[in-house]
């Protein structure tokens, strides 16, 4: 087969497994990202491999199939932007701060000493606890809006306080490298990196603010075949690539921002149907499943399985603990603030991205690294189905919000 029909090949069962697995999930009363998760498990090289199968010659197959996940969790945190607005987020940024700061805080402290524990020197033990800190909340959003909570008081509070989870662990991450790797210069470059953030949200927020709604009326007095909806993924992109190159940022974190502000404009409901239709029937299964594609059991190292329960366990409480804490201090109630603290407890990408940055500078050693890689596929399981438990009856009021 031409490397073409390989690929062809390939996403025509990505997509019918993912599909059957989510409906069979959904029978079984969880939700249908669990089983996207576990047949990208089952379909990767844990199990059958199958973008290495003896009929796929293609080297770079593997790699397309993971950048179109990629696409998809950008569209998916898009989505969820869209579905908010600026004025639920600014009501709930207390509990974002205190959720989002304990949230990083615990974990990699925790994480730290259970490093010291293992034998780590301190270098080592602190990025342990680093690769502990990052939050995936694309697993949690998805779950969050399968269960329509996602404008519920949680729900919001989940989403803001991932983004200042993200902004502190790459704060973090780039000061423990600049201070690690540099004599000189440590300060500045953590002031650097600092700046490139906040120019980054200054000129993401003008953008949004000032120019997008303007982008979006011309567009749509313009005869162009689904016009808005490319715009809608222009900017999407846009965003995504402005967040990692000017503010060293997560790309989902842009493309949620680029929904926020999209989510302002009157032309909102125009295309917003066409991006679900796009991202839930190709994009967002891709990726689900994909996830399980990175993911080799065979290279988790038996002598690490003590380490890898270890470092599981404190990387669920010190999310429950940190996030859950915060959501308390913020004046939500203690089933909130569980229902909360589970939201943060998926690593996925996020977590896997870290400890290679980890792993290529030295940081941790094969044994941890292992340990972390079971740390993260852990932790994206039992998120879904924790979630859907969490949220039952009596479930919290979803924020009412009037309309203007």
């Amino acid at each position: 087969m031409s490397p073409f029909l390989q690929l062809a090949f390939v996403l025509s069962i990505i997509l019918l497994a993912a599909k059957a697995a989510g409906y069979l999930s959904t029978r079984l009363g969880q939700p249908s990202v669990l089983g996207e998760l576990l047949v990208g498990l089952l379909l990767g090289p844990s199990l059958l491999d199958l973008t290495h199968l003896y009929i796929i010659t293609d080297t770079h197959l593997t790699e397309i199939v993971i950048e179109l996940g990629e696409l998809g969790v950008l569209i998916l945190m898009f989505l969820a932007g869209l579905e908010l607005h600026f004025s639920e987020l600014i009501r709930n940024v207390r509990v974002s701060v205190f959720s989002g700061f304990l949230g990083v805080v615990t974990p990699v402290g925790l994480g730290w000493l259970l490093g010291i524990l293992f034998g780590l020197d301190g270098q080592q033990a602190f990025f342990l606890g680093l690769s502990l800190g990052a939050t995936s909340v694309s697993i949690s959003a998805q779950t969050l809006m399968e269960l329509k909570m996602l404008r519920s008081r949680v729900g919001l509070g989940l989403l803001g306080a991932a983004v200042l989870d993200d902004i502190l662990v790459i704060l973090l991450l780039s000061t423990f490298l600049a201070l690690i790797t540099s004599t000189t210069g440590g300060l500045v470059s953590i002031l650097i990196v600092f700046g490139r953030m906040l120019l980054f949200l200054l000129l993401s927020a003008a953008f949004g603010l000032w120019v997008l709604p303007y982008l979006t009326r011309k567009i749509n007095e313009l005869s162009i075949s689904y016009g808005l909806t490319t715009l809608a993924l222009v900017v999407m992109l846009v965003y995504g690539l402005a967040a990692e190159l000017i503010g060293e940022m997560a790309a989902i974190t842009g493309t949620f921002l680029a929904g926020l502000m999209l989510a302002r404009t009157p032309e909102k409901l125009q295309f917003e149907d066409n991006l679900q239709a796009v991202a839930y029937s190709f994009f967002v299964p891709i990726f689900f499943v994909t996830i399980g594609l990175s993911i080799d059991l065979h290279t988790l190292e038996i002598s690490a399985l003590w380490i890898s329960l270890a470092v599981s366990v404190i990387a669920i409480l010190g999310k429950l603990l940190g996030a859950g804490l915060g959501a308390r201090l913020a004046s939500f109630s203690w089933r909130e603030s569980i229902q909360l603290g589970i939201g943060m407890v998926s690593r996925g990408e996020v977590g896997l991205i870290v400890a290679k940055v980890g792993l290529d500078a030295g940081l941790l050693n094969s044994v941890a690294f292992s340990a972390v890689i079971a740390m993260v596929l852990i932790t994206t399981l039992v998120t879904p189905p924790l979630l859907r438990t969490a949220f039952k009856q009596p479930a919290v009021k979803p924020v009412v919000i009037a309309e203007t």
